[in-house]
């Protein structure tokens, strides 16, 4: 269900005093970080570091699962896997409340963004995931929900639909083509065969990425959840096959220092990727209603957008009948 600005109450009196009554003295300077799933911000805390305070949007995870997500990182942490984990307090919380709100604190970190045209870069972004995996492998998410057709595909396109956001000329184009596109994601599956879904980053782009003393460090879990190891490899792969190839060897010849990968899963790279697009334009779709969204997306329900969107899609049709990459572990 969509909720009609869901941050409508979340002043920046309510974030400071917030932030005051967990136990820390701020001086009044806030700064907006890009994040319009969750908001988050950069507070100002007297004689100290700044801190970042994430407020997760009400509704979307239970509080199980955001403890879920904090153990996750934290446990990463701990075993010097380079991932940023919430701030715990005193009382040994890492999810605190304030009136409408959840919100959890971060130390500030800094970097830049990985270079994926540097094979060292690429070496050791393959070698912290398998780290990652190793880790993720152990036991199960409980409470967060698993990578699914159903949940990346039917569930945003049905909605994009019935709320009427594809325009009326073009809801049989892109009727016919998400079910022909279901049919060859299932097909990129069945190929792939009995894939072992662990636990995931789950959103393992760019921006989720920060390069740091000479080394990737993984912030932002808040899509971690189950699936394929794939997942948090191929959003680093982009451009010509030729090209891809490439930056995958690299990526995997430091997987394979650390934990074994499947070769199987290559053929799901342009599945995931196309569940992705999919999924994206539904998720701009169902929050439509926060005014945060028009704003940042102006381009979005536009004739145009769907036009290309549709356009794209097809051409992820084509690339899903390409065979996989070619990659064999030495």
């Amino acid at each position: 269900m969509i909720q009609t600005d869901p941050y409508k109450n979340l002043s920046p009196d309510e974030i400071l005093n917030a932030i005051d009554n967990a136990g820390y003295r701020t001086d009044g300077r806030i700064f907006p970080l890009n994040s319009y799933e969750n908001r988050v911000y950069q507070v100002g805390i007297e004689e100290g570091k700044p801190l970042i305070a994430k407020f997760y949007r009400p509704g979307r995870w239970s509080d199980e699962a955001i403890l879920e997500e904090h153990r996750f990182s934290s446990l990463l942490a701990e075993q010097e896997i380079p991932a940023v984990a919430p701030v715990v307090d005193a009382e040994g919380n890492t999810l605190l409340h304030t009136a409408d709100y959840r919100f959890a604190l971060y130390p500030r970190v800094g970097g830049r963004t990985p270079e994926l045209d540097n094979p060292d870069h690429l070496l050791q972004l393959g070698r912290t995931i398998a780290r990652i995996h190793n880790f993720g492998a152990i036991e199960p998410f409980q409470y967060r929900s698993e990578f699914s057709i159903d949940a990346y595909a039917h569930e945003p396109s049905q909605f994009l639909l019935a709320n009427n956001f594809i325009p009326a000329d073009l809801v049989e184009a892109y009727t016919t083509l998400i079910l022909d596109l279901v049919r060859r994601i299932e097909q990129s599956f069945d190929r792939a065969g009995d894939v072992r879904y662990i636990r995931l980053h789950g959103d393992c782009h760019l921006g989720n990425i920060l390069w740091n003393n000479d080394a990737p460090l993984f912030v932002d879990f808040d899509d971690a959840r189950m699936g394929p190891a794939i997942q948090d490899l191929w959003m680093l792969l982009s451009g010509d096959r030729e090209y891809m190839t490439a930056r995958l060897f690299d990526l995997l010849d430091g997987y394979c220092e650390f934990r074994e990968f499947d070769p199987a899963e290559l053929r799901l790279i342009e599945a995931l990727r196309t569940l992705r697009m999919i999924h994206y334009a539904g998720w701009i779709g169902r929050r439509w209603d926060d005014p945060a969204f028009p704003m940042a997306f102006s381009w979005f329900n536009t004739q145009r957008y769907w036009e290309d969107h549709i356009l794209s899609l097809r051409e992820q049709s084509a690339m899903m009948d390409e065979p996989p990459l070619d990659w064999e572990p030495e």
